[in-house]
């Protein structure tokens, strides 16, 4: 019953008085939460009871219920269903209401269970909406994300970075650069911003996240989950991080991975902290290089089944995300600096001037296409180690100028005898010609016994620059890279040799050109002929 004292208005009572009632009204409120979770308890474990021995037990076995199911629960439904089928609305109304009910909880459960956060789609960057899937799928352990400037592959990076910290309550991941003191302005400050723009989407997401830079990471607060920042220029400091009790590093992604001193340095540092958990998901973001010997391109030409290399450039992104001014400046370099806008803006390899063969075509070359050529030229350079033995079968197309390399040996520490027996199981027999280095006369004389067709090369004054300048000439030098990997990678990566002010170096170095040398032999009798 209200009395003056009740009806005292809220805002009219002191600090401590409704410090009092709202203990009192909380006393309350939970004493009636309690009474209707024993209520309902109650009530489930009744309804869950085995049904007693009798006639209803029995017809329910006969309709092909279990004996675990047969409760008291399913014979009130059952006999619910029977009234229903009779016409009784009340009953199909209890029915529809008990089944709707039911399954809307399956269904919020599920939707509770499967809800994760994700990307918004309006900030994926069009050219990483497939990346994006095949990362959630774990298609590849390793995503080397290169590209030119404005491509936005760093910001897709930090998106997918927290978006798998979010949905793998077990992970932790760490951003690695070549340098610690560039930490802080880069990946981290972006760390920071991606989070608040997720938190426009999941509200209140960036107050789950606590921001420290002395150490300079990253805590989730709900769970623990951490993000590291470290350079590779202190080692120690990587291999020295353990993450939280129950959790492992499963995110490692490396910015600017180019300026990093190797593989091998990757590789010593993935050794290190890849390993206590079973998923991994590896991010390598960087503009591509424009020197083929660079390693990244060298790498990224290895065939390799768990890494994907993805390409892309500002020409996908939003113009409203890089702003006019940047697409202003993207064209006019277009128009004065073609070769420099390839590589920087569309994240192309194009050498950096000192490339030997810029007539190179890097394709597969089809089995249709090889039934096709009519001449075939083969080549060989001897080797033993560390100098590899190097073969190649090629065709040269005169009336296009045009040569295809489609077949390749490489090896090391094996005899004459046993790379000859090599060669025959790659079709190579008595009748096919072969030529090869003449500095190894005695090689020559071995193949010869084996019932190879096989000539020294004749080679001669000037023969090494002349060779080399009339295949850097033709239209094309075009080579399956699955077929013959190691001959691509010499093609590509053979450059001018440079004096310390960057000046081309007269004459063609002598070094990891064993497969260049095997096709010189090779077409030595096309080279030679005057007005070749």
């Amino acid at each position: 019953m209200a009395n003056e004292q009740n009806l005292i208005p809220w805002n009219k009572r002191t600090e401590s008085e409704q410090r009092e009632y709202a203990k009192k009204g909380g006393q309350k409120s939970g004493e009636v939460r309690r009474k209707k979770k024993t209520m309902k308890d109650t009530a489930k474990m009744l309804l869950n009871i085995d049904l007693p021995q009798s006639d209803g037990k029995e017809k329910l076995k006969e309709l092909g219920i279990e004996n675990e199911d047969l409760t008291i629960q399913t014979a009130i439904l059952t006999n619910q269903i029977e009234k229903a089928l009779k016409g009784n609305t009340e009953s199909a109304r209890f029915l529809r209401d008990t089944a709707g009910e039911y399954i809307g909880a399956e269904e919020e459960k599920e939707e509770k269970e499967s809800y994760k956060v994700s990307i918004p789609a309006k900030d994926i960057p069009p050219a990483f909406i497939n990346i994006y899937r095949s990362i959630l799928n774990r298609e590849y352990l390793e995503y080397w994300l290169l590209g030119g400037r404005g491509s936005i592959k760093s910001t897709f990076a930090n998106e997918a970075l927290v978006d798998l910290l979010e949905n793998n309550p077990n992970m932790c991941a760490i951003i690695i650069r070549r340098y610690t003191n560039t930490l802080r302005d880069s990946v981290y400050a972006q760390t920071e911003w991606t989070i608040s723009q997720f938190s426009e989407t999941f509200e209140g997401l960036i107050n789950n996240y606590d921001f420290k830079v002395s150490p300079m990471e990253v805590t989730k607060k709900s769970t623990g989950q951490k993000i590291y920042y470290r350079g590779a220029d202190d080692p120690g400091k990587i291999k020295s991080i353990k993450p939280p009790k129950g959790m492992y590093i499963g995110i490692v992604w490396y910015e600017e991975f180019d300026q990093m001193q190797g593989m091998n340095a990757i590789r010593k540092i993935n050794q290190s902290i890849v390993r206590g958990g079973e998923d991994f998901i590896l991010l390598y973001t960087c503009n591509t290089p424009s020197s083929r010997q660079h390693f990244v391109n060298k790498e990224k030409r290895i065939p390799k089944k768990n890494r994907l290399v993805h390409l892309s450039n500002y020409r996908s992104a939003p113009k409203e995300w890089l702003g006019q001014a940047f697409i202003d400046e993207a064209e006019y370099i277009k128009e004065t600096a073609p070769t420099i806008y390839e590589n920087e803006y569309l994240g192309e390899e194009t050498g950096d001037g000192g490339s030997v063969f810029e007539n190179l075509e890097l394709r597969e070359i089809t089995d249709d296409e090889i039934k096709g050529f009519d001449r075939l030229y083969k080549g060989i350079d001897w080797g033993w180690y560390p100098d590899p033995f190097a073969y190649n079968n090629m065709y040269f197309d005169s009336a296009r100028r045009t040569l295809c390399i489609f077949d390749e040996l490489r090896c090391n520490k094996i005899s004459n005898e046993n790379t000859w027996k090599m060669l025959q199981k790659k079709g190579v027999t008595g009748e096919d010609l072969i030529t090869a280095d003449s500095a190894e006369q005695k090689s020559v004389g071995d193949y010869k016994n084996y019932g190879a067709f096989i000539r020294g090369a004749e080679k001669g004054p000037g023969s090494v620059e002349y060779s080399m300048k009339w295949l850097a000439s033709l239209n094309k030098i075009i080579i399956d890279p699955k077929r013959c990997p190691n001959t691509a990678t010499e093609f590509s990566e053979y450059e001018y040799e440079k004096d310390k002010d960057g000046n081309v170096v007269t004459g063609y170095p002598d070094a990891n050109n064993h497969h260049i040398d095997a096709v010189r032999y090779a077409l030595e009798t096309i080279w030679k002929r005057r007005g070749q």
